[in-house]
């Protein structure tokens, strides 16, 4: 499971961002370069020899690690667990919902194949554009359906298109996005989903304040 920091992280993040600095902080660094759970010998080991991810997502996850807030990009481990997940079920619908840089979407694009798409919800532009060269380097933006705004405004026009076309069914859905919105993402997906389709959601044990009574943020309660 992701690592999400603490909202003083975020406040620290968000100074970061507005100043002249263009590195992450020391609490704001990539999961993949500062793990929380398992040792970094370990997960040094996983990145090494545990999964294959292609040399441009390799470029992207790397350059996404400079951003002021890597530590919102998904785990490359994850990312490879989807990949698996994704052929085994024959994915070629999968719908993304929160990009950040697009490395997860980069990783779910090479996956659902040349005939294959990934419908990508967003809200911020700036961040996107990051890994908007990487997808054409790549030769999968053509894959990669970018809808950039509300994420709830936008599945629910997914939806009215799904009633139409029986075809628009998504295979896949994975949720990493604002938590306190996330009950309303799930039950949308819901209604896109195929007979047998996953969705997956990030954050769920929230680095284990959910079962901890005595954390009661929107974020937390949301999850919980």
């Amino acid at each position: 499971e992701k690592l999400i920091p603490s909202v003083t992280q975020f406040e620290t993040i968000s100074r970061m961002a507005s100043s002249s600095s263009n590195s992450p902080t020391e609490s704001s660094r990539a999961k993949f370069e500062k793990p929380m759970i398992i040792s970094k010998p370990v997960n040094d080991y996983v990145l090494k020899v545990g999964f294959k991810e292609s040399p441009i997502a390799e470029e992207l996850r790397l350059k996404t690690a400079s951003h002021p807030r890597a530590i919102m990009m998904g785990d490359p481990a994850e990312t490879a667990f989807f990949k698996v997940l994704l052929k085994a079920m024959n994915v070629t619908r999968a719908l993304e919902i929160g990009v950040f840089t697009g490395y997860t979407t980069l990783v779910l694009a090479e996956t659902v194949g040349p005939k294959g798409t990934v419908i990508a919800l967003d809200s911020n532009d700036d961040f996107v554009s990051v890994g908007k060269p990487y997808w054409e380097k790549a030769n999968v933006s053509n894959r990669i359906d970018l809808r950039l705004g509300d994420a709830t405004e936008t599945l629910r026009k997914l939806c009215e298109e799904c009633k139409d076309d029986e075809n628009a069914a998504i295979d896949f859905c994975f949720i990493d996005a604002d938590k306190v919105n996330y009950k309303t993402y799930y039950e949308l997906a819901l209604d896109l989903l195929r007979p047998n389709g996953i969705i997956a959601i990030d954050n769920v044990l929230w680095s284990g304040k959910v079962c901890n009574e005595d954390v009661v943020d929107e974020d937390t309660k949301a999850l919980r």
